[in-house]
């Protein structure tokens, strides 16, 4: 899907959309070097947790995500809610998870980019 020496304009509505697991619904677009994923996930949904290699930020388009940010159990693992208009950077192999605590919709901008992410990965 990338564009090597020319702009290339995208309309989400004409993307495949795939639902990696129960309500979660993905659109992509994968570049050379970054890739965004368009994301709806329905109130109560559960991202369980993993890490990727990607660097990633989650910008909260509209609603709230809860994360949880740390391994499973650790002492150092905390919680982070992002609300509509706010953006999280989760550097490289941080686990994290993350609740929908009501319908949101975010952007995922993922450096490198990757046929797969966590999410996948888990399901």
């Amino acid at each position: 899907m990338s564009a090597t020496n020319s702009a290339v304009r995208y309309r989400w509505s004409d993307l495949a959309t795939d639902r990696p697991m129960e309500q979660l619904e993905r659109r992509r677009i994968i570049g050379e070097k970054m890739m965004i994923s368009r994301v709806h996930l329905e109130k109560g949904c559960v991202v369980p947790t993993h890490s990727h290699e990607n660097e990633q930020f989650a910008c909260v388009v509209s609603g709230r995500l809860s994360f949880g940010i740390g391994a499973e159990g650790s002492a150092s693992r905390r919680v982070v809610v992002v609300e509509n208009g706010e953006v999280l950077h989760l550097p490289p192999n941080v686990p994290h998870s993350a609740e929908a605590l009501e319908d949101t919709l975010v952007l995922d901008l993922f450096s490198p980019p990757s046929q797969t992410t966590g999410i996948d990965r888990n399901h």
